[in-house]
């Protein structure tokens, strides 16, 4: 199959041929038909870097009448980054075409010089959801009259928050419109938008639903906590080639990390929120440029980045949900390319790692973390490969060499060689001289359904049935007649914990501003927020008690909408004692 056998025209082949596209990729050209012959809308689900963004580009480009002044064309996709990519991406599909106008609009962006570009005439643009809410509110966007609406990386908008701005702005939209939602996977709160917006939509899947790509080859270390670190050295070592992004949980985590390793040596440095958009442009650079090798970065920070030799994606922490695996590991593999997706886990997290196999139709590798020996062996036999290999500019170099071989003359061979490895080579010897395997079992230390002994060093139960963890509070709630638990629920008392913002109703604050600030500052997903509360003057939000305290740090001197917010743990109202009868 051929781009030429998809319907599409002359000049927007032309632009294709340009753009050094060969054959289109399966999405594409699924997709590419459906949209140019057919009136219905449609949900693409398929890996990033698999070419989604040419999926729906250019038929849109297609279908646009440029020379009708309006916007006939919305795509909206959740960071900055990738919104400059996909209008970068539509100026090219539209190169051909006389007085086409491509507008990208996102925040951390100049906005007046956005409305500049926008009264100028727009026939497509491409924008960050608050930010293109925004610009609908002041009256500068209308969207009354689309044609097209794209939802690109629908999940991931839907991760940081997003979901009350995407609302608001599909309900300003035509009914008439064509929508095509473009996602790596279909998590319950995609399908309801595609439920909710789009009228009889095809799906159009390119792989299995909510899965990897098939070319990643997916493993994973068990180590003790301690070893954390220690065993990302070891695995950075043991591939000499590695171009790799370390994901890490948290804003101070990803510091953490990469100041270690650029204290130990290596080409490394992080990208986190806390970054101004200028330091965040230049790290992402560097990176794009392979002038560093490892990016460490937390989720939010990672989205967008578009770039297709990744080699290794290595997750420091286990992921919290399925999504975010499929996410992290999609980061290499691109373009039809192969790759590794590495997981660090400690032996607590088993389950989650089942969990991930299922939900994605994956199988992990185990695998030992690399003894120092190995890595030495590794390391020489990379090292001596570079020798063999090394282009050699004769004419250059030869006018340097007499004195070099004079000196050189009397070492034997052997000698000679040894000498030379050593140079760059001891350093690794005695690094992992005497290293210890910091390997640990991969099978569970328990027999399966084994249960603690209640009332033993960890649990105990009150009278009304309850199980109490001495340190915190776990209600499963009473047991029923046949001795089963009844569950109240997913968040368990105690798993949660309260804090006050001191922004609410009167400020004009919206659910969905305060999930972005908290995963924006906090590097947390979306799934670690529980319930949150807007009332009158403040409001009150849930965090998974595992990462409040990050939660709590992370927002000293954060700034909603451009004011400064406090945010503070709430306290728990203690139940009053019960009276006593008389």
């Amino acid at each position: 199959m051929s781009f030429e056998n998809l319907g599409l025209t002359d000049h927007i082949l032309k632009a294709v041929r340009k753009m050094g596209f060969a054959d289109p990729t399966l999405i594409q050209e699924k997709v590419i038909p459906e949209i140019i012959n057919g009136d219905r809308d449609l949900v693409g689900l398929a890996q990033t870097g698999t070419g989604k963004t040419a999926a729906f580009g250019l038929p849109m480009i297609q279908l646009i009448n440029f020379n009708a002044p309006h916007t006939q064309g919305v795509v909206i996709c959740p960071t900055r980054e990738l919104c400059i990519q996909i209008s970068g991406d539509f100026k090219e599909f539209s190169r051909y075409i006389k007085g086409a106008k491509i507008v990208s609009v996102y925040g951390g962006a100049s906005i007046e010089n956005q409305i500049r570009q926008i009264k100028k005439g727009a026939h497509v643009i491409v924008a960050t959801p608050g930010r293109l809410l925004d610009l609908i509110k002041r009256k500068v966007v209308k969207i009354s009259n689309v044609s097209f609406v794209v939802l690109d990386e629908a999940d991931e908008m839907l991760n940081m928050g997003f979901q009350e701005d995407l609302d608001a702005i599909l309900s300003k939209t035509p009914d008439d419109k064509r929508t095509w939602l473009f996602s790596a996977t279909m998590p319950k709160a995609v399908v309801k938008i595609a439920a909710s917006y789009m009228n009889d939509y095809v799906e159009i899947t390119a792989g299995k639903r909510n899965s990897v790509a098939q070319n990643i080859a997916h493993t994973n270390y068990v180590v003790l906590e301690k070893d954390r670190y220690p065993a990302l050295k070891r695995i950075i070592d043991y591939y000499p080639d590695i171009y790799g992004l370390i994901f890490c949980r948290t804003r101070n985590e990803t510091r953490q990390v990469s100041e270690k390793l650029m204290k130990d040596g290596y080409n490394a440095e992080a990208l986190h929120g806390e970054l101004s958009q200028a330091q965040r442009d230049n790290v992402m650079q560097k990176f794009r440029s392979k002038s560093i090798q490892l990016l460490v970065a937390t989720d939010v920070a990672a989205r967008g980045l578009d770039v297709d030799d990744i080699s290794h994606v290595i997750n420091y922490n286990f992921p919290d949900e399925a999504e975010i695996y499929t996410h992290r590991s999609g980061r290499t593999a691109r373009a039809g390319k192969s790759g590794i997706s590495i997981v660090l886990m400690n032996t607590r997290e088993r389950r989650r790692l089942a969990e991930v196999e299922r939900r994605a139709g994956i199988r992990f590798n185990y695998a030992k973390v690399p003894t120092g020996s190995a890595i030495c062996e590794k390391q020489l036999y990379a090292m001596v490969s570079k020798l063999v290999t090394v282009d050699i500019n004769h004419e250059d170099v030869g006018k340097f060499l007499a004195p070099v071989y004079e000196t050189l003359a009397e070492l034997p061979k052997e000698e000679l060689i040894q000498r030379f490895i050593s140079i760059e080579f001891n350093r690794f010897l005695d690094y992992y001289k005497g290293a210890k395997d910091i390997n640990i079992s991969s099978k569970p230390t328990s027999k399966p359904g084994a249960k603690k002994k209640i009332g033993e060093k960890r649990f105990s139960k009150d009278k009304n049935g309850s199980f109490k963890d001495n340190g915190r509070r776990k209600n499963y709630g009473p047991r029923k007649e046949n001795g089963s638990r009844k569950d109240n629920g997913r968040r368990k008392n105690g798993d949660t914990r309260s804090f006050f913002i001191n922004v609410g109703q009167l400020d004009n604050i919206q659910k969905g501003a305060i999930a972005r600030l908290l995963c924006d500052h906090s590097g947390i997903s979306n799934a670690q927020i529980g319930k949150i509360e807007i009332l009158r003057e403040f409001s009150f939000f849930e965090i998974d008690t595992h990462v409040a305290d990050t939660v709590l740090k992370s927002m000293k001197h954060a700034k909603l909408d451009g004011r400064d917010v406090m945010v503070q743990l709430a306290q728990r109202r203690k139940p009053r004692p019960k009276q006593k009868k008389r």
